[in-house]
């Protein structure tokens, strides 16, 4: 066999051997990356998909938890892990649209170094005050605050938090003036709250509940475009007037750039059978979540508009972090 035609056969070998490889994906375990610990909303909403995807696909996939700058860690180490599929995350709303416009430099840009998979679920918050603050509904508090300038004052789970930012919102659609008091966390956010320390807070439904149950926090509105089934007695922002004031929280699957397109669909399809079952949405409903599957097209027409909304945020409030 002449040269010629040693190369044409290897040429052919590697024909067929590029669509046989991206027939046989997967063949081995995926990983889910979580950005936050084990145990809170991310890791039981990963978990609970990484369950029922896993069936899907024919092969496990594994949750793995990497913490630290609120969720950055983890989205850093799988915009720089390999494109091949095996390695996917849970990436926060706050990894996708706020960091970029706090920190004045990130390490990774998310539309270069990743690819949208799916919106996996939307998480509703809710607007809740201490009862020693002596109002009932939204506009009541708002007049408060207007009467009472720098006076009143509103815990986040950290700087640059959805919670935080929401509260900033509804500050520039009102025109109050509240005074931030930020926590490493919504637990001890939540904590001096109920001990009155702290007289107004904007977190996901299901931390609140219990205590909204209990009466020991009086909630004013749901920062949504529509209720929440759980506390269908709470009006939504959006039918008091503020329809701006949309904070809710989400989780979306993201992949590093460079993963092929069919391994994608695949993931793609996979995880909204997953968020299509009843056996996931019993599970997120537990949590007062809604499962949200989107095509890659919405889920990045998504991102760019949470983006320009929070961008817009953090300038007007003039925030930045080191």
């Amino acid at each position: 066999m002449n040269v010629k035609s040693i190369l044409l056969a290897l040429l052919a070998v590697a024909a067929l051997a590029s669509p046989a490889s991206a027939q046989t994906w997967p063949d081995r375990s995926i990983k889910l990356v979580v950005a936050f610990p084990a145990g809170g909303p991310a890791d039981l909403f990963a978990r609970s998909i990484a369950h029922v995807m896993s069936s899907q696909l024919g092969q496990q996939v594994v949750v793995e938890t990497r913490t630290g700058a609120g969720g950055m860690t983890g989205i850093d180490s799988v915009a720089k892990s390999p494109p091949d599929g095996y390695t996917i995350a849970l990436s926060s709303s706050s990894a996708l649209t706020i960091f970029q416009f706090l920190y004045a430099k990130m390490p990774y840009d998310w539309q270069k170094d990743l690819v949208p998979i799916t919106l996996v679920v939307r998480v509703p918050e809710v607007l809740v005050v201490h009862p020693s603050l002596g109002v009932s509904t939204l506009q009541q508090f708002v007049d408060k605050a207007r009467k009472e300038p720098g006076k009143i004052n509103f815990a986040s789970t950290g700087t640059g938090s959805i919670t935080h930012l929401a509260v900033e919102l509804l500050k520039g659609e009102t025109n109050i003036d509240l005074v931030h008091v930020p926590y490493k966390g919504a637990a001890p956010a939540v904590n001096d709250l109920l001990g009155g320390h702290v007289s107004v807070l904007v977190a996901d439904v299901p931390v609140l509940l219990p205590h909204i149950r209990s009466g020991k926090i009086k909630p004013l509105a749901v920062t949504s475009m529509k209720r929440s089934d759980v506390i269908p007695d709470v009006p939504s922002t959006a039918e008091l007037g503020y329809p701006k004031v949309n904070s809710d929280n989400w989780y979306g699957l993201v992949a590093p750039a460079g993963t092929p397109k069919d391994v994608l669909k695949k993931l793609h399809d996979a995880a909204v059978k997953a968020l299509g079952t009843a056996e996931l949405k019993a599970q997120y409903a537990k949590l007062s979540a809604v499962p949200s599957p989107t095509s890659p097209e919405e889920f990045q027409a998504y991102i760019n508009s949470e983006a320009a909304k929070w961008g817009s945020v953090v300038k007007s409030a003039g925030l930045k972090l080191n």
